[in-house]
């Protein structure tokens, strides 16, 4: 979506496929950081965004155990809006809608899913199949952009090799009331081989409870009052209010990968996003890295489409852009899926702070190093100053 507002606003025809009748998704990463409020008040449209009913975390912490320790702190990062907007994804893609709209060049199909890549006699991505309601058809563009998620079709079809590094742990997502004397939490808690995210999202809070991976088979035989009981004994404020998960239809599994493209194009396509390297939720920077990658594709391919003539080269440059901070990130990822969570999940243990975090607990200086790259991240992008078309 936001390659394509950003291409549309250069001129470019543009057609998003979205398969679903509206993006009213819920469970999916919530969390827009300064980078990506960064790009949107690059853009003109920041205040217009932070109108929309939200909340903004300055801080993070977490309960481990009996000790309450602080993080991040993002009252220094480099950005205009030193905070962590928690806003329904949805509202995201509307508002990005709404904007593309504006331009004559960008089209949004809802309901319209991808079925198939085509190609040329010389094995070039020319174009989509599509399934509509109104029957099958067939899009034909100089350039195909696979943003398509972990489960990409795009790469599939164009049978581009992915690299799988492995996850400890999957997560169970669900929602809790929320009450005014609820504590005030913005990360999570850790305690007897259970760890849970908990997200304040106004009157609710939205959980994600992390499970050793391949372990929800038998966390649903064992039945969901035992799991109401784990929740319980981890955040036991909760207590008279886990009944509120009244059976698993409440409960979504999402199966952690952390996988990555050897090389994100062939002729005529190029993947961007969760389609050329699915994140793990640690830190919630995946929508963000691809809205990184959705501003460095705008900025390197917009002459080359504007001409109708992108090749090999323009795709490679994108790679290379992009595939340094993803590496460092995924990196990051990794070094704490192996060094803490999969030394915690599981182990019926008390769970005392490793010195890493009692360290940014007691040196506040110390707390802008995480905040750095969890809002930041890794080489940042900027929108390439462009003479926007006029809109009515």
């Amino acid at each position: 979506m936001m390659l394509g507002y950003l291409l549309a606003r250069s001129g470019i025809h543009v057609t998003v496929l979205e398969k679903h009748a509206d993006f009213f998704r819920d469970f999916r990463g919530d969390t827009i950081h300064p980078s990506t409020l960064d790009v949107i008040d690059q853009l003109g449209l920041l205040d217009g965004l932070l109108e929309l009913p939200h909340q903004e975390v300055r801080s993070l912490g977490a309960q481990i155990g009996a000790n309450s320790v602080q993080i991040a702190d993002f009252s220094h990062v480099p950005a205009r809006c030193r905070f962590i907007a928690l806003m329904p994804q949805w509202d995201l893609l509307d508002f990005i809608a709404r904007q593309g709209r504006k331009y004559p060049s960008f089209h949004l199909a809802m309901n319209a899913a991808a079925t198939d890549l085509v190609f040329d006699g010389s094995g070039k991505v020319v174009g989509v199949n599509v399934s509509t309601p109104e029957g099958a058809q067939t899009i034909f563009a100089d350039l195909t952009v696979g943003a398509d998620g972990r489960h990409s079709l795009a790469r599939e079809k164009a049978e581009l090799e992915v690299r799988d590094f492995g996850a400890p742990m999957d997560v169970l997502w669900f929602r809790l009331s929320r009450r005014r004397e609820d504590p005030s939490l913005a990360f999570g808690r850790l305690d007897h081989g259970k760890m849970m995210i908990m997200i304040d999202r106004g009157d609710y809070w939205q959980c994600g409870y992390l499970i050793r991976k391949g372990d929800f088979v038998a966390i649903r035989e064992r039945g969901v009052a035992e799991f109401r009981a784990s929740l319980s004994s981890l955040a036991p404020f909760l207590v008279d209010r886990v009944v509120e998960i009244r059976d698993w239809e409440d409960v979504k599994l999402l199966t952690v990968v952390v996988n990555r493209l050897r090389r994100w194009y062939r002729s005529g396509l190029l993947c961007i996003g969760d389609a050329a390297h699915a994140m793990s939720p640690i830190g919630g920077v995946g929508i963000n890295l691809a809205v990184q990658d959705a501003v460095a594709t705008a900025n390197i391919l917009t002459q080359p489409l504007q001409r109708s003539a992108v090749d090999d080269d323009d795709l490679r440059a994108v790679q290379r852009r992009r595939e340094w901070p993803t590496r460092l990130t995924q990196g990051l990822q990794i070094f704490i899926q192996n060094r803490l969570i999969d030394k915690i999940l599981g182990r019926d243990v008390p769970f005392a702070p490793p010195w890493p975090l009692r360290l940014l607990d007691r040196w506040p200086l110390l707390r802008r190093l995480p905040a750095r790259a969890i809002g930041i991240g890794f080489r940042p992008e900027r929108v390439v100053s462009v003479s926007p078309i006029r809109v009515q």
